[in-house]
């Protein structure tokens, strides 16, 4: 079903809930230096605090897409949302270590939901003319929410506390339980599909990762997010200490910005998966040109914005590679499978490498990466093209 007008009021508030999606890995990692006080002596084990939304992740990205094409996309979105904010609320009661890992584990599939749901709704209420572009905008929901985190989170968290985010963070998945619940009833409801048995789901995984138009996104983003975050992580030490600051705090605004303006512009007249492979090929050069000169500012900048072109292309090629819902569906939940599995190994990797070999394995590595993406792009537009 398809949208003759784009909805843009609609998809700003689903964009607003995408906010709230990446905060719910946002909250723990901006104030993961004060989580030690919060939890004395729990030691490595703190790090759960994190992954444990990943892991969930990894295991169930594909099974929530299944089951979000079965309960509703609207109902799947609100009901994320006021399991988001009852988790969030719960975690402000300064609970104990193992209830609070519990409620990250609840909440794991409460962002899964939203990463489903909300980038689906978006593409029905676009118009074709203007997919693409909203697409892109919901692309920049986790560089978006990390910016608004730094910049009045942790204020927040000077004043009042940790639990004080959130509480915050509760307050506001409510606020847009209700106001969503409201505003989602003037979209059509789309047919349910039935909710497959446990017996079928190795199957459907077979089913979508064989798909050379269901699984592009993914198999890209896999590669894609194995650098992003990883090179936040282990590039700020090779910056010299007076620039450091201003290109870690830039490097994601780059992105940002380079998605919604060059990657938006390039839309119009290439596909999204063309612009893809051009951010992986660009990422690539970018990197050659930080291999060679560790930490050059201007190096950093460029591939950050070169990775910005990956960013949102990939969720605007949803919708161009799969004309129906259920299949955006599977694809939204293979791309979420895929992406916590590149957040999971990405850093561990650079880190490993940092430590046991040299930054000339380590950037060796990302550049292998991103020309990876690059030939597992062009292979399966290869596949797509015989039919």
């Amino acid at each position: 079903m398809t949208s003759e007008r784009t909805r843009w009021g609609l998809i700003l508030l689903i964009w607003v809930a995408g906010l709230g999606a990446a905060a719910q890995y946002g909250k723990i990692s901006v104030v993961f230096y004060r989580m030690e006080a919060l939890y004395p002596g729990v030691g490595h084990w703190l790090g759960f605090t994190v992954s444990m939304v990943a892991v969930l992740g990894i295991v169930f990205g594909i099974v929530t897409g299944a089951v979000v094409a079965a309960i509703g996309f609207r109902r799947a979105l609100v009901g994320a949302l006021w399991i988001g904010a009852a988790m969030s609320g719960l975690q402000a009661l300064d609970l104990s270590f193992g209830l609070f890992l519990l409620t990250r584990a609840i909440e794991g599939l409460s962002h899964l939901g939203l990463v489903v749901a909300a980038p689906t709704l978006i593409a029905q209420i676009s118009s074709e003319r203007h997919r693409g572009a909203a697409m892109t905008l919901w692309g920049t929901f986790f560089g978006v929410s990390f910016t608004v985190l730094a910049w009045l989170g942790l204020p927040l968290v000077d004043r009042f506390g940790v639990l004080s985010l959130f509480a915050a963070h509760s307050l506001i998945m409510a606020a847009l339980a209700v106001i969503l619940h409201l505003a989602l009833r003037s979209v059509p409801a789309l047919p349910r599909q039935p909710l497959p048995q446990i017996s079928e789901l190795p199957k459907l995984h077979l089913i979508i990762y064989r798909s050379p138009w269901m699984s592009a996104p993914a198999a890209g983003w896999l590669f894609y997010t194995a650098c992003f975050v990883s090179i936040l992580t282990v590039i700020p030490p090779f910056i010299v200490p007076e620039w450091r600051g201003f290109v870690v705090g830039a490097m994601p605004l780059a992105s940002i910005v380079s998605s919604m303006s060059i990657g938006v512009l390039l839309l119009r007249y290439i596909q999204a998966v063309q612009v893809v492979q051009l951010g992986f090929g660009l990422s690539a050069l970018s990197m050659i040109w930080l291999w060679s000169m560790p930490g050059d500012p201007a190096a950093c900048l460029v591939l950050a914005a070169s990775m910005g072109l990956i960013q949102g292309a990939s969720f605007a090629a949803i919708p161009q590679l799969n004309s129906t819902v259920v299949d955006r569906a599977y694809a939204q939940g293979a791309l979420a499978q895929t992406g916590n599995l590149g957040n999971g190994i990405g850093t561990p990797l650079m880190v490993a490498l940092l430590a046991l070999s040299s930054y000339s394995a380590m950037a060796g590595a990302v550049t292998l990466l991103f020309l990876s993406g690059l030939l597992v792009h062009l292979l399966l537009a290869r596949l797509r093209a015989a039919g």
